[in-house]
């Protein structure tokens, strides 16, 4: 199906198209995958750019240019149409959610959407196709149906690795490739990666108390107030002192520390503080994907095993003024409501045996302009990781900066138009 309407300056045709479940085995089922082509005045006969989201779990932006958005927008319809793919599972394509329901006074929540009334087994089965591998099928099928014979790729962070993937098993389906954050480990285990974010997650922290030095008596203090039960979301979920060390996955964004000092500085008993918690833990129930999946998206051959919590060091478990940035902790599962009944399917994914993602001898054949953007100190993405990934890229031209954070690209033109310029 195929609409078209038009905001200012901008052509919008929105394309929902059905998709094998799994490529590979048709038979299982289909689902539908939506994506959104933007097009400015006088754009008609431009190249395409498909743009793939970070995440896992977070559908593509939705586009206007008063206020611009997303901010690289206007920059990118300078030599380009816009292809904002919903990736599956996420926005207009099936989404995978939870409802919570109050009963007797009591909030609860179940799976909603595709994996209703599925057992344990039969979510984490469902959910093992919702990976890189079948998002580029996915781009695959909007390409073809768009008649587009080659186009340019733009991934951030988990998009970026996604991207990888696609110069993997289609290079002569890209004219080229940028990347913002999402130069992923190629060929070392999830634990490498969690390991150094840790690391990394420890120095952004005394960085943060450096500037604001009375935080870390405010950390301190919350922290033991959550282990007695006492700091609470507005649904009502207790906040543990594992999920509220999260916070910190704002430290790795751009203006991100003034944002947790703003919220340390809020009186905990007030609803501002609720409300203003709730939206700055990273992982929750609007984007269930997020959680259940995320550790999947490091996980190049193996299992990952909650390795987040695994590799936790020690240093970090002893002192809770430490803060995690993406750490996913097991807990989670356990506490918070909308992701209670997807905690059977978490544990499941855990112990799955990923098939790779990333083959390093295809890479190197993949012989097509990459531009990418390393951040120096990603919390996500550790800069080491990225730089042996572009090495095995015939022509990688990175861009290494200390200027952005992780999410450098939602900070306006800058990067992108640095990475087509390069």
């Amino acid at each position: 199906m195929r609409t078209t309407s038009t905001l200012p300056g901008l052509t919008l045709t929105d394309l929902t198209l059905q998709a094998p479940l799994d490529h590979a085995d048709p038979a299982a089922g289909t689902i539908e995958v939506f994506a959104r082509v933007v097009t400015g005045e006088g754009g008609e006969g431009k190249p395409y750019l498909v743009f793939l989201q970070g995440g896992p779990g977070n559908e593509a932006p939705r586009p206007s240019l008063v206020p611009p958005n997303p901010p690289w927008l206007p920059r990118a319809l300078e030599d380009f149409q816009v292809v904002l793919l919903d990736q599956r599972g996420t926005g207009r394509s099936t989404p995978v959610s939870t409802r919570v329901v109050v009963t007797d006074g009591r909030v609860e929540a179940s799976v909603a959407g595709p994996l209703a009334g599925k057992d344990a087994a039969a979510q984490a089965e469902y959910l093992t196709h919702l990976r890189a591998d079948e998002i580029v099928n996915d781009c695959e099928l909007v390409r073809e149906a768009l008649g587009v014979p080659a186009w340019t790729v733009l991934g951030q962070s988990f998009g970026g690795f996604t991207t990888l993937h696609y110069l993997s098993v289609h290079p002569e389906s890209l004219s080229g490739a940028l990347i913002t954050g999402g130069l992923s480990a190629v060929g070392r285990p999830a634990d490498d990666v969690y390991a150094t974010t840790w690391q990394i997650m420890v120095a952004k922290s005394e960085e943060h108390y450096r500037r604001f030095p009375g935080d870390r008596d405010r950390v301190r203090d919350l922290a033991g107030l959550c282990a007695e039960g006492r700091i609470t979301l507005p649904n009502g979920d207790r906040v543990s002192p594992e999920r509220f060390r999260t916070v910190g996955h704002r430290l790795g964004m751009q203006g991100g520390m003034e944002q947790v000092h703003h919220l340390l500085g809020l009186d905990h008993e007030s609803s501002a503080f609720a409300h203003d918690l709730a939206a700055a833990l990273p992982f929750g129930g609007r984007n269930p994907i997020y959680a259940v999946l995320h550790e999947s998206s490091y996980a190049d051959g193996v299992a990952t095993r909650w390795s987040a919590d695994r590799t936790m060091p020690d240093r970090v478990r002893e002192d809770v003024t430490l803060l995690g940035g993406e750490h996913l902790h097991r807990s989670l599962f356990a506490e918070d409501t909308e992701l209670k009944p997807l905690a059977g399917a978490a544990d499941l994914l855990a112990e799955h045996s990923w098939n790779q993602l990333y083959f390093p001898e295809r890479l190197a054949e993949a012989d097509l302009p990459v531009a990418a953007a390393v951040y120096h100190a990603d919390a996500y993405v550790p800069l080491e990781f990225s730089l042996e990934t572009a090495a095995l890229l015939p022509d990688c031209r990175t861009w290494v900066t200390s200027e952005y954070e992780h999410n450098g690209l939602r900070m306006g033109s800058g990067v992108l138009d640095h990475l087509i310029g390069q």
